[in-house]
């Protein structure tokens, strides 16, 4: 199981049909208070959405820009979380969507799989809730009053059940939590939820004076030498790169690159647009950086980055593949970006899930992210702790295994 990811021959992002009309609100009554479920923030309570997200890389805006440009892809609602005077406390945002539980899973067990939808086509395709982003990593909105998350889980932990019998979700959801937040969350498990893997993010500490440095000494001679002669296939190719904050300007080009290495992709999950893209500029042109390659004059690839206190996250990638695999793209830009960010003062590189074969060669650590899973319905629940283990793509995947701290993954707080 892998939220983080759909099937290359279907995609199941795609809302359900059945959901609450827009500008609908639910109200369903805690012992806290109350847990309203909206469409859209209200106007009253819009200090509390900003402050709760002001500290996160991915702030309020960029949900807003999530949430309007990738419509067409999910259901995004709010929780907004009230005390018993009626005062909110907390906002968090979550989606219902439809997912194949059996992605990522081996293709022995898909094929298997094959033959019984052909009887039962809605075997093991379930209809989610879930807690966190559409597009990145999750976070817990921080509550008003003391300014941290503890408040917030609790409040969820009684709420979400109920919303998700209301919407008719089979499964509630935390999407790709980062592990810092296993000392929070893992008391969830007391209350039903199964803790497993997701697809594991990458990080590189950038302790090093430069990019030669970098190969001299964390790089194996192998690796090293190979580098080498992919980077000399450049040479001599007017191959340059420029850094913009907006986009917008270049859209129409980069575009189609984002939509050739979306389609080659085995696992997906979000699907951007345009909108997105352009917005992230307009909207947070204060820690989005775009990457863009051009060879004599052409784009040929484009990074989408967000550089927040030090970090920069190296979101996605655009590649123009009728000369990526010629001029190995995928080594340049990462390269050039590597580079920019030790020219900006950036203490840390951390780059999205997949495509971990050479990231491993890069010597870079996995980030653990993680699923909190339970279903409403305690029966179902029973049923579902005993197989999540073994719908979780992480332990199907050859490489993750080598990675140093790979145990990680699996181990407590």
């Amino acid at each position: 199981m892998h939220p983080s990811a759909t099937s290359d021959q279907e995609s199941q992002t795609h809302p359900p049909a059945d959901l609450p009309p827009s500008g609908s609100h639910f109200c369903i009554q805690t012992s806290f208070g109350s847990a309203v479920i909206a469409d859209a923030v209200p106007r009253e309570d819009h200090e509390v959405w900003v402050a709760g997200w002001a500290g996160y890389p991915m702030d309020h805006r960029y949900y807003e820009i999530v949430h309007e440009s990738l419509k067409d892809q999910f259901g995004h609602y709010y929780l907004l979380l009230k005390d018993a005077s009626g005062m909110t406390r907390a906002i968090q945002p979550f989606l219902i969507v439809s997912q194949d539980l059996a992605t990522g899973t081996p293709t022995v067990f898909r094929r298997l799989l094959a033959n019984i939808r052909s009887r039962f086509p809605g075997f093991l395709k379930v209809r989610m809730l879930m807690v966190g982003c559409s597009a990145g990593e999750g976070d817990i909105a921080v509550e008003t009053q003391s300014r941290d998350i503890a408040w917030t889980i609790d409040a969820l932990k009684e709420s979400l059940a109920p919303v998700a019998r209301r919407l008719k979700a089979m499964l509630i959801v935390f999407k790709d939590f980062p592990k810092t937040y296993r000392r929070s969350l893992d008391r969830l498990q007391l209350f039903g939820f199964t803790r497993v893997p997701s697809m594991p993010a990458t990080k590189l500490d950038l302790n090093f004076p430069d990019f030669e440095a970098y190969l001299k000494t964390r790089i194996g001679y192998t690796m090293r030498k190979n580098l080498r002669r992919k980077f000399r296939k450049t040479e001599g190719r007017s191959i340059t790169c420029e850094v913009v904050a907006d986009i917008s300007p270049y859209v129409e080009e980069i575009y189609p690159l984002y939509r050739q290495t979306f389609d080659r992709s085995e696992l997906k999950f979000e699907e951007l647009t345009k909108s997105y893209l352009c917005e992230l500029g307009r909207r947070m042109g204060d820690r989005v950086r775009f990457l863009i390659w051009r060879l004599e004059g052409r784009i040929i690839a484009f990074a989408s980055t967000i550089v927040h206190q030090g970090v920069l996250r190296d979101n996605y990638i655009g590649l123009d593949y009728s000369v990526a695999l010629e001029y190995h793209l995928y080594f340049v830009t990462w390269r050039d970006t590597i580079i920019w960010a030790l020219e900006n003062g950036i203490h840390t590189y951390h780059s999205a899930p997949l495509n971990y074969d050479p990231k491993y060669h890069f010597r870079m650590e996995l980030e653990p992210l993680d699923l909190y899973v339970r279903a409403p319905s305690g029966w179902l629940n029973t049923i579902f702790k005993r197989i999540l283990p073994l719908l979780e793509p992480t332990r199907y995947d050859p490489v993750i295994g080598k990675f140093a701290n790979a145990q990680e993954l699996w181990q407590g707080s």
